[in-house]
């Protein structure tokens, strides 16, 4: 009985990257990087997971300019989904906007760096090298 699996796009990403990994670099070399790597992480106190949304809303009252435009704002709004949740809304202050934005980009960035350190310790476990 032969088994089948569809491959994902996170798969398949992780793929392209180890097939890069394996074709040009050697096992020092991936160290090197992956040290590289691990001197990037941004400070986990600054990480924030979700999305940042921008949002004009109308206030209602006939005269006001909002009823002919976008509408008052922008005001911000942290996005936050959980498996099986809706996803959780809360209002963000402007002046907290760019302070949320810095956190959100460190969340994304750690992602992508832990991405690329699971593909070196997989390629490197893949040549039977001690991690």
């Amino acid at each position: 009985m032969e088994l089948y699996y569809k491959q994902t796009s996170y798969i398949r990403g992780l793929t392209v990257m180890r097939t890069k990994l394996r074709q040009r670099s050697s096992v020092a070399a991936l160290r090197r990087r992956r040290r590289q790597l691990l001197r990037q992480v941004p400070p986990l106190d600054r990480l924030l997971r979700g999305s940042l949304i921008e949002r004009y809303k109308p206030c209602g009252k006939p005269g006001c300019k909002c009823a002919r435009g976008p509408g008052h704002g922008p005001k911000y709004y942290l996005s936050v989904s959980h498996y099986g949740q809706r996803p959780q809304m809360d209002y963000i202050p402007q002046d907290y906007q760019s302070q949320a934005s810095e956190c959100l980009a460190n969340y994304h960035r750690l992602r992508q760096i832990l991405d690329e350190v699971c593909a070196i310790n997989h390629e490197l476990l893949c040549r039977r090298e001690v991690l």
